[in-house]
């Protein structure tokens, strides 16, 4: 993502003169951070990135930082923090910590929706923000940018500013992926990535706009598409198109619902009525069954079948799939019901 500024023709004072001068010694021999996300959808979706923290920190300061409204979406993008987990938890100096946000498509390419916002802080600058606060997830031309702001050398204490995370919400190989910005480690090489993630170099390559491999380099963000749970989401869901990547959960329909992303179960969604606010949701049972709830399986001859989720319209109304698994004919049959609330 490419962005061009200029600085004030007004004689600038000592500090700010000083200022300049550290960000252009900065731009100098920082190592490029985020690539170009190519992002063309017409809808936003669910993004994830790396976030590398400079210092130790806790769990509740990188939710806040990110805008993240709970301490449980930032754990189910990491599925290895238990929801027990405490919001002081230590994170510590370059642990990898998976930020959940919006993405939103436009000109092109891929950023935030917006968030997160920060406020600037005495003794901030720019690239102090974009390299050690954000750890190199933008460039400090990418914020002055998107703010608008003609002086990056000028900004002011308590003044809000939009961070632009790369992402994207387009299809990849012909299939919906989570696309997620991964902050390259050192020694690290495309082909390496690509195989611990479930892609190919090539893919890599192609949508990375990288023509040689050997190109890569340490703290680069690289768009790495994640292979999503299938599921009976409707297209006219709220939450569509409802895109969990591997080891990873998130909560849906007003937090009545989890949904739980896991190659061991053969790369099907897996829902539930969610216990963390139960006030004010439906039963989750079945309309057409007697015996199921959401996330229900019972057996009867070849016959399995299960209460899947199939979304939510408005804040009355989850939709229910009974789907019907054959395991003789390999049959696959779905009725959809609406829960009121």
């Amino acid at each position: 993502m490419a962005f061009s500024f200029s600085f004030s023709p007004s004689t600038p004072t000592i500090p700010a003169l000083l200022f300049t001068l550290s960000l252009l010694l900065s731009f100098l021999t920082t190592p490029a951070s985020s690539a170009t996300f190519n992002c063309s959808a017409a809808t936003t979706c669910q993004s994830l990135i790396d976030y590398v923290p400079a210092n130790t920190t806790t769990l509740n300061d990188i939710k806040t930082l990110f805008n993240i409204s709970h301490l449980r979406t930032l754990l189910g993008a990491n599925n290895n923090l238990p929801l027990s987990t405490a919001p002081t938890q230590n994170v510590t100096a370059s642990q990898k910590i998976l930020i959940p946000f919006k993405c939103l498509c436009s000109n092109g390419t891929g950023v935030s929706n917006k968030r997160p916002q920060y406020i600037v802080k005495p003794g901030d600058d720019l690239d102090h923000i974009a390299t050690v606060v954000f750890s190199r997830l933008v460039k400090y031309q990418e914020i002055a940018a998107v703010n608008k702001i003609p002086n990056p050398s000028l900004i002011k204490i308590g003044q809000k500013l939009w961070i632009p995370l790369p992402c994207s919400c387009d299809e990849v190989n012909g299939e919906r992926v989570v696309h997620y910005g991964h902050v390259v480690e050192a020694g690290s090489s495309v082909e390496a990535i690509a195989t611990r993630y479930g892609t190919d170099q090539e893919t890599l390559l192609r949508i990375n706009g990288i023509a040689d491999p050997k190109t890569l380099q340490a703290n680069q963000v690289l768009d790495v598409p994640l292979k999503a749970c299938s599921s009976s989401v409707l297209n006219n869901s709220l939450d569509a198109p409802l895109l969990v990547s591997n080891n990873t959960y998130v909560f849906t329909a007003n937090n009545c619902v989890k949904c739980q992303c896991s190659s061991a179960s053969n790369w099907t969604l897996q829902c539930e009525p969610s216990t963390v606010n139960s006030t004010g949701c439906p039963a989750m049972q079945c309309q057409g069954s007697s015996q199921l709830f959401l996330g229900n399986t019972t057996t009867s001859g070849c016959d399995q079948t299960t209460c899947t989720y199939a979304g939510y319209t408005n804040k009355t109304n989850v939709l229910t799939t009974l789907t019907t698994q054959s395991t003789c004919a390999g049959k696959l049959t779905s009725l959809c019901f609406i829960l009121k609330f």
